[in-house]
């Protein structure tokens, strides 16, 4: 029996859900409609027990502040965070492609392609520690391979900011608490 995922078709402040993309440890990704602008856009919800949590939504827009805060082709634009109807989402640029975990498949990748990609991921990262930022949980799921040659670094919800933080925000970065597993334990 397949049952249909109840968001899509739905609207969530002005961006029209339309088909699932994939799902994480933390949320799920659906290709949406900005509704005001005419373009497609990805969507990441809350998804699971955690979707009614405060912690679970400090942390979604924790992610969606430090990503936004990072200007480089490299690393997936965040347009915008929300909350709408109970239900906490980021709404980013929507790539076409695949990840790295689906090119690679188990098999190896040509060279000149794996240093293409390297290249362009150490550069991403760089910026993002240059900043402050540190992405912690740097794995093929959340490299993201576009059509047109470029790899994109996703999922900023395990980052860290460690330079420049403000009272608040050390008590904020509580979030992750020594001794909890988040993320993909693999």
């Amino acid at each position: 029996m397949t049952t249909e995922d109840p968001l899509i078709g739905h609207v969530l402040a002005h961006y029209r859900v339309v088909a699932r993309l994939g799902t994480g440890g933390m949320g799920v990704v659906y290709r949406a409609e900005d509704v005001r602008l005419h373009r497609g856009v990805a969507l990441k919800v809350i998804s699971g027990v955690d979707a009614a949590s405060p912690q679970a939504a400090e942390r979604l827009y924790r992610e969606a502040r430090a990503a936004s805060a990072l200007n480089h082709p490299n690393i997936c634009t965040i347009y915008d965070v929300d909350t709408d109807q109970g239900q906490s989402f980021v709404v980013m640029e929507l790539l076409e492609g695949q990840t790295l975990r689906e090119r690679i498949a188990g098999q190896p990748l040509p060279l000149a392609d794996a240093i293409t990609i390297a290249r362009q991921v150490a550069e991403a990262l760089e910026a993002a520690h240059r900043s402050g930022t540190i992405h912690r949980d740097i794995k093929p799921a959340n490299i993201f391979l576009t059509t047109y040659g470029s790899a994109k670094i996703l999922d900023f919800g395990l980052a860290k900011r460690v330079a420049g933080l403000t009272d608040a925000d050390a008590t904020r970065a509580q979030l992750t608490n020594s001794g909890v597993t988040l993320g993909t334990v693999p």
